[in-house]
């Protein structure tokens, strides 16, 4: 595999680092606590495994029978790669780190492993979700583990943080695991029948900026205006505390001391803290983006997010809109998939309790794309086109979608939450109707539609799914403001 320079200048940088505690002289091997009895690691790929020890010592690391040497440098900073790849394993695999002492991690498994990231939706917990009580009795996944990345903004970029270390799914432990992680991994545990682990790396009303890399900022030329001082972030409040809101504050000390730690890809449910920006958020969705997949060398790490839920945010109606645009365009970047909530919300919660379905709809994906499964229908209708007849059917707009097989009103209703508009993009209500895999909408008081637009209301929960009952994506061909 060929590394970016980018990639190999971190790696040399995060071997490198001086970290408080890790300074020239060392009195044991270590290794940061991402590396803890009963982790799960990734398999299929040649694993990067890293720490700390006295200058000059040589650590050897022992994997699933592999052995491999790498010495501190002056630093007392070592790092190393697997020349093989693993295989996944629902037995404990032996993991051994000797230097001057010897680390033997227990209960080591390999199977697939997932950052789960994001704000409060992400963070929520299987303990405060729907059926509660049942999904905590019913936890007994043992081949399901979870580690949670504590709460932290740094000024610089970390190498290790205090964690209680990668737990066991169990009716004691899984109550305070991600939810929406927690269900994504159910479902691929019982599709894939490997051992699965999450990354829990999240924090409540954080805004996208703070987790994106700077790398991530100079990929994206509309973000230009954070690129170019760069320097000047993460800022400090006035008595010299980060702000963990600020640019670059949770990548430097919430992802950064993950990193390399081998992943199969990402999940996402962010947005609500950057509601109202329109489309800025989907430039700030590829800096995030290209950020993630730069430093953990992949270009096509899957990355897989959650259309927000309606809700009653207040103040202009179709601003949560923008942002379900700017959700809807970012499938335009590659290895992307979006899990539409429109039908699984509460427009008086921002916190819809319904964890375990969202989780389904990100597992429908990961298993499509990453795991070959064939024959699941894994998205709700997304817009593909509209064409406004001159002649036949004039007056009405005929929207055309993918993932349109069998579309339906879930309710036997007549669909809902449809607009048109003439060249003043003056947008009023207009009648739709299901023919075939297509959507016909009309209004007679637009006698020459040039826009249309779906769901464009924070509180619009629509009607219209596809056959395997998942919801289409609200859109707009006007502008969004």
């Amino acid at each position: 595999m060929a590394y970016s320079i980018s990639f190999l200048r971190r790696f040399v940088f995060l071997a490198g680092a001086l970290v408080l505690g890790h300074a020239t002289v060392q009195a044991e091997v270590k290794l940061p606590s991402v590396f803890s009895d009963h982790m799960v690691l990734q398999q299929g790929q040649r694993l990067p495994i890293w720490g700390w020890a006295n200058p000059g010592e040589a650590v050897t690391v022992s994997v699933a029978g592999q052995s491999h040497t790498a010495e501190a440098d002056k630093n007392g900073a070592w790092s190393l790669r697997l020349k093989k790849s693993l295989k996944a394993s629902k037995s404990p695999v032996a993991f051994t780190v000797k230097g001057s002492n010897t680390i033997n991690f227990k209960d080591v498994l390999v199977g697939e492993v997932w950052l789960c990231s994001g704000q409060s939706n992400m963070e929520w917990s299987v303990r405060a979700s729907g059926n509660a009580d049942k999904e905590i009795a019913n936890g007994k996944h043992p081949l399901i583990r979870h580690i949670k990345i504590p709460h932290r903004p740094s000024a610089k970029e970390e190498r290790d943080v205090t964690t209680d270390g990668w737990l066991v799914c169990s009716p004691k432990t899984v109550g305070n695991f991600t939810a929406v992680g927690y269900s994504f991994a159910r479902h691929l545990q019982g599709e894939l029948d490997v051992p699965i682990g999450l990354l829990g790396c999240n924090w409540g009303g954080t805004r996208i900026e703070p987790w994106t890399t700077p790398s991530g900022f100079r990929s994206v030329p509309a973000l230009k205006d954070i690129a170019d001082k760069l320097d000047t972030f993460p800022q400090k409040r006035d008595n010299g505390s980060i702000n963990h809101q600020s640019a670059l504050a949770l990548h430097n000390g919430m992802i950064s001391p993950i990193n390399p730690y081998g992943i199969r890809g990402a999940l996402w449910y962010q947005g609500e803290s950057n509601n109202g920006e329109g489309m800025l958020y989907y430039e700030k969705k590829k800096a995030l983006i290209n950020g993630w997949r730069d430093i953990w060398n992949n270009k096509k790490m899957p990355f897989y997010f959650v259309q927000l839920a309606p809700y009653k945010y207040g103040g202009e109606p179709t601003r949560l809109a923008g942002i379900w645009q700017a959700q809807l365009e970012t499938l335009k970047v590659p290895y992307t998939g979006m899990a539409i909530t429109t039908d699984i919300g509460n427009t008086r919660d921002i916190h819809p309790r319904n964890k375990q379905e969202v989780g389904r709809r990100l597992a429908l994906w990961a298993l499509t794309k990453d795991y070959g499964k064939k024959g699941i229908e894994y998205s709700g209708p997304l817009f593909k086109s509209v064409r406004f007849p001159w002649l036949f059917r004039k007056g009405s707009a005929i929207v055309r979608f993918t993932h349109a097989d069998g579309l339906k009103s879930t309710n036997g209703q007549a669909l809902s939450h449809w607009e048109v508009a003439g060249e003043d993009e003056k947008f009023v209500a207009a009648q739709a109707e299901i023919k075939g895999n297509t959507v016909v909408a009309r209004s007679d008081t637009v006698k020459k539609p040039r826009f249309i637009r779906f769901g464009y209301h924070q509180e619009a929960e629509p009607n219209l799914a596809n056959g395997a009952g998942l919801p289409a994506s609200p859109f707009t061909t006007g502008e969004v403001k």
